[in-house]
């Protein structure tokens, strides 16, 4: 399998939840607003025999000619969004999950792909609203034939395994990829970076911060095991 990260950049977020870009060479760390994080924006494409997964699908962000940079990112490494075939969300927060649709939000921007998202995030999305989810970035998956809703713990086409583990979010959920040659599992914000399985870390952000410590810690040791691909942001 072929993976290929799709860096969108790096942003600082405050209380309002909003995205400002971060120019790590150039900007002043210190200077950002109080109490505000510096996050990496990286979706990544997985190339396997059967599809071309997408995890998670972005900021939305789009040019001045409304192309989204997560197009123009796939673009860079020959793959069209009509190539993609199956979107796996680990959770819906804007970061996450708002390149869903086009810009305008009235068009999914993957046409031909299947969208697998947890049903009670999807519910508890609507429910909780702004600013901790952006609703109208996946509003137009609602009753459409390529939103595919899974729950709990599976399997999708007998080599994508999932997992619903909350930890950040009450229903975020993981992937392990198994195609019986390579095992790449993506953790989305559970297990973002490599600091955090290697040390004792509890984010404050996460809804369960210790969960999110031990389960990293128990997959750091069975991905050591069984020689697991690990998908992490890097800043």
């Amino acid at each position: 399998m072929k993976i290929i990260p799709l860096s969108e950049g790096s942003f600082t977020v405050g209380q309002t939840k909003k995205f400002v870009p971060f120019r790590v060479a150039e900007d002043d760390l210190q200077q950002r607003s109080k109490g505000s994080l510096l996050v990496e924006i990286q979706p990544f494409v997985v190339i396997a025999s059967k599809d071309i997964l997408l995890l998670d699908t972005g900021l939305g962000f789009a040019d001045e000619h409304n192309q989204l940079q997560i197009h123009k990112n796939l673009a860079l490494h020959g793959i069209d969004s009509s190539d993609v075939t199956k979107v796996l969300l680990s959770h819906l927060h804007k970061d996450h999950s708002g390149g869903i649709a086009m810009p305008g939000k009235k068009e999914l921007s993957f046409q031909n792909a299947t969208y697998y998202i947890n049903q009670h995030e999807w519910n508890f999305a609507f429910e909780k609203g702004f600013p901790s989810y952006v609703t109208e970035d996946f509003i137009c998956l609602n009753n459409s034939n390529q939103l595919q809703f899974i729950e709990g713990n599976g399997t999708i086409d007998e080599y994508i395994h999932y997992e619903m583990t909350g930890a950040h979010s009450p229903y975020h959920q993981v992937f392990l990829i198994d195609d019986n040659v390579e095992k790449i599992f993506f953790g989305g914000d559970v297990a973002p970076q490599l600091q955090q399985m290697k040390n004792r870390f509890k984010a404050k952000y996460d809804y369960d911060g210790a969960k999110a410590m031990e389960l990293r810690m128990k997959w750091w040791q069975l991905g050591e095991k069984e020689k697991w691909t690990f998908l992490f942001i890097t800043i």
